[in-house]
């Protein structure tokens, strides 16, 4: 996948960045950085997502000298080299997320030149989506129980819509049964962040109860240790993942062959690696859904046009922005969205 796109042309004149903010339903302020890069009349986008709100205020300050003749492929090369984080990172997997949104705007300027679009590209066409919409469902300062109340208000806005949560330890055998009356596809146990915030503590019994109460949902990134590898004996191909994939290597080293991998671009950093992953996953019969990093501008655009392309069936936690919105409301798109009529670029305009 990755060589019919690696020759495209490239002309960098400028780079220039945009912080954007906004609260989220986790209970947290979001900040991303829209990085464009502008040649021969044209404007390609890509989406910092790093979750240091301080480092997108040093990079707004920055700058990055990307000007240059190159092809997609070569400008990847300069990357390599280039001074990206005017200060190191408070993670190294950011500097993945930081390298997509170069990478992706690259990619979304080399296709508007040519003027063409990453399905024509690619030779697939842009299909509807289905998508599931992510969310907690415990008070985000933790002092109330977890409550289904958010489900029912955003079945309000769509009575059909399908979820992805992130069950925590107090979800009790009473709670899940509650919660399984709802079509829930993905379950995100947070088993593998180091990050104290948003990790999760593997417990045998949490996640027996999960997975015996919500059968027929996906169980993304448990912990595996001798205590909770015996809850996933025989079902192993519920077992989806998604903090350890950055590339296709990463793939081959996972503790069993997986069948289910929620793909998010932004952890692989380079579009090559992105491609080769999707392709590799394809050639083994690895199913894929798309992953979305609260992402508040062209980089959500970026996730639906992956998806559209390349699994659009899966359960695709790459909803409209406005569903992550903490009272989220108002006309928002239902499942599956509508590909773009006319895409250029990675193909925007999905509703």
């Amino acid at each position: 996948m990755y060589d019919q796109v690696a020759d495209l042309a490239l002309t960098v004149d400028d780079c220039s960045f945009e912080v954007r903010e906004r609260a989220t339903s986790s209970g947290f302020d979001r900040a991303t950085t829209t990085v464009a890069l502008s040649g021969a009349d044209e404007t390609g986008r890509g989406e910092d997502v790093t979750y240091t709100n301080a480092a997108h205020d040093a990079l707004a300050d920055h700058t990055v000298e990307v000007a240059g003749e190159y092809t997609l492929d070569s400008f990847s090369d300069r990357l390599d080299a280039a001074a990206l984080w005017p200060e190191p990172p408070d993670e190294e997997r950011f500097r993945h997320y930081r390298r997509w949104a170069f990478e992706s705007a690259a990619l979304d300027l080399a296709l508007k030149q040519a003027d063409t679009d990453l399905g024509a590209a690619l030779g697939r066409s842009y299909d509807p989506v289905t998508f599931v919409v992510s969310t907690r469902l415990s008070a985000p300062d933790d002092d109330a129980p977890p409550s289904t109340d958010r489900l029912d208000g955003l079945l309000a806005i769509h009575d059909d819509l399908a979820f992805k949560l992130d069950p925590t330890p107090d979800w009790d055998e009473a709670f899940v049964a509650s919660v399984a009356d709802y079509d829930i596809r993905v379950v995100d146990m947070k088993g593998l962040y180091d990050d104290g915030e948003v990790a999760v503590d593997a417990d045998a019994d949490f996640y027996r109860r999960v997975a015996d109460g919500l059968p027929n949902a996906l169980v993304e990134d448990p912990d595996l240790t001798d205590e909770t590898r015996p809850v996933f004996d025989g079902r192993e191909g519920r077992v989806s993942w998604d903090v350890p994939i950055t590339g296709v290597e990463s793939v081959e080293n996972l503790p069993f062959e997986p069948d289910w991998l929620n793909m998010k671009p932004s952890r692989c950093g380079t579009v090559e690696s992105v491609l080769e992953t999707i392709a590799y996953c394809e050639r083994e019969d690895i199913r894929l859904y798309g992953g979305g990093q609260f992402e508040l501008g062209v980089g959500r655009d970026h996730i639906q046009a992956l998806a559209s392309l390349c699994y659009p069936d899966g359960p695709n936690d790459v909803a409209p922005g406005g569903y992550n919105d903490p009272d989220a409301a108002g006309d928002l798109p239902a499942s599956p969205l509508s590909p773009p009529a006319d895409p250029r670029g990675i193909g925007t305009g999905f509703d």
